[in-house]
């Protein structure tokens, strides 16, 4: 008797197992959590429900939130494997667009400066052109499409850097093949009178004058009102 009353209290000692809350309250927990930034709270909720309630409305939600709290603290490698995650299971999410948007983001808030490496720019740059592409109608393809234009911008100025970093090391050749590869692709950037002008320099450099003075008239023509316009009608002043 006395030991089945021993036995009888452990079990009465034993804590309660913790009742699994409803995928409701814990995304309203989570929420909460990631309002006053307490965002590993808020990441513990948010992974109770994507594995506790896998099925469930709040699931996609549950796992953008958790990239969303990463994002917030400027964790943007965890960030994006969990928008990437979440884009790989819920492609056709309602709120895919916005997680497509954050993943491109996540990589434009990294770009280094010009004369570092730029492969982020050209990540960025792949995530908003993908946005654009697969969910046009999105609130966010507007923003995007600006994001795509300073993301080009950044790469084409970084073609421009070493391209000017090959001249003045006396490679005019090397110069030329990055400045005639902006001038294609990269058309309408703003940087584009800074490469017609140094390759107006690599041209007289290499005794191609013809082309050069080309060069100089299009500055002359279409970029007057930019210091390297400026410069341009200078020079041909001083030719003429």
């Amino acid at each position: 008797m006395g030991l089945l009353l021993m036995a009888a209290g452990c079990g009465w000692l034993r804590p309660a197992p913790t009742p699994i809350l409803p995928a409701e309250e814990l995304y309203k927990l989570g929420e909460q959590a990631l309002d006053k930034r307490q965002y590993n709270e808020a990441r513990e909720h948010f992974k109770k429900i994507v594995e506790r309630h896998p099925n469930s409305s709040y699931a996609s939600r549950g796992r953008f939130l958790i990239g969303e709290a990463f994002y917030r603290e400027s964790e943007f490698d965890k960030a994006i494997k969990e928008f990437e995650t979440f884009m790989s299971f819920y492609p056709r999410d309602r709120i895919a667009d916005l997680v497509q948007y954050r993943l491109a983001m996540a990589y434009y808030d990294q770009i280094k400066p010009i004369e570092q490496d730029q492969t982020l720019a050209k990540k960025a740059l792949e995530h908003f052109k993908k946005l654009v592409q697969d969910y046009p109608e999105s609130r966010y393809a507007t923003e995007a499409l600006a994001k795509i234009d300073i993301c080009r911008g950044r790469l084409a100025q970084k073609e421009v850097w070493v391209a000017n970093f090959y001249f003045n090391q006396g490679n005019p050749s090397a110069a030329r093949q990055r400045l005639e590869q902006v001038l294609k692709e990269y058309p309408r950037t703003l940087v584009i009178p800074e490469a017609l002008w140094l390759l107006a320099e690599v041209y007289l450099r290499e005794g191609k004058t013809a082309e050069a003075r080309e060069l100089l008239v299009r500055l002359e023509s279409e970029f007057a009102y930019t210091e390297f316009g400026r410069r341009a009608v200078q020079r041909l002043r001083a030719q003429r």
